[in-house]
């Protein structure tokens, strides 16, 4: 075999070297461009301390109807507002404005167990509602150990009665209203005497609560509860201001300064039965 240096020659121009010549001409590897790893999705950015109370106020006041406590940092006096109608075991329509039992129950507790709390003011403006509610929360305002004064604006009617009287003082706006009436039932009633009996039991609580909290005597109680004539729809007396302290259910007319005056009195005289002890 003669070796050809014609081809040699050719091949030698073209760039090839004919030992490589069987072999697949190899494609040079493209740099691979770094990866870049995508950032972190950004944390949201801090709340000034200052947005955060005020965001903390607005969902108090959205759950709870009312501030936690009063504005002013030093204040030994908590206020409670008790307004709409008072929600008791059955939940109300969402477009009823009403104050809910189980939310008052655990206040009125911090209220006793906080020992820089002197002294409890309670504001109604209510319709009235649930009977057992009305009677739970007005039994524990009057448990509690420290001051406590009641001031009824715009009205305290049916259920409402009972916890204006269980404060140590009550007050009354000279427009202020308040409806007494006899216990009521809705929904199914079944027409036997243990349904009667059941409904003068129930309205023998609410006298005898709001006769011993109150100077008001019993007969004249009932026959406020019993009157004919005064109410279109109903049985029972609208009592205005004036009348309600004549009459003896409220100790005295005034306003939101009357009020704190003597809440302030009682709390001193507490301080002062304390040092004594």
């Amino acid at each position: 075999m003669t070796f050809d240096w014609n081809q040699f020659n050719k091949n030698n121009r073209n760039g090839m070297n004919p030992s490589l010549m069987n072999f697949p001409r190899l494609q040079p590897q493209q740099a691979e461009e770094p990866e870049t790893a995508e950032p972190p999705n950004p944390s949201p950015a801090p709340q000034a301390p200052g947005d955060q109370a005020k965001k903390g106020v607005l969902d108090t006041i959205q759950q709870l109807g009312q501030t936690s406590v009063a504005t002013s940092p030093e204040s030994n006096i908590q206020c409670l507002t008790i307004i709409g109608q008072i929600e008791g075991h059955l939940q109300l329509p969402p477009q009823n404005k009403t104050t809910k039992y189980e939310h008052l129950i655990p206040q009125l507790v911090a209220v006793e167990q906080n020992p820089k709390i002197e002294g409890l003011l309670i504001v109604l403006n209510t319709v009235g509602g649930d009977v057992e509610a009305g009677l739970a929360i007005a039994e524990m305002i009057s448990s509690l150990s420290k001051p406590t004064v009641s001031l009824v604006l715009g009205g305290g009617h049916s259920i409402g009665v009972p916890i204006a009287v269980s404060t140590d003082y009550s007050f009354i706006a000279p427009t202020a209203t308040m409806i007494v009436h006899p216990v009521r039932l809705t929904g199914l009633v079944i027409n036997v005497v243990e349904s009667f009996e059941y409904l003068e039991k129930m309205q023998d609580r609410v006298v005898k609560f709001v006769v011993g909290h109150s100077k008001i005597e019993e007969d004249v109680f009932r026959q406020l509860m019993l009157k004919v004539g005064e109410l279109t729809r109903d049985v029972g007396t609208n009592i205005v201001g004036d009348k309600a302290v004549e009459v003896g259910l409220i100790d005295e007319v005034g306003g939101v300064a009357q009020a704190m005056k003597k809440l302030n009195e009682l709390i001193q005289q507490n301080r002062g039965n304390a040092m004594l002890q």
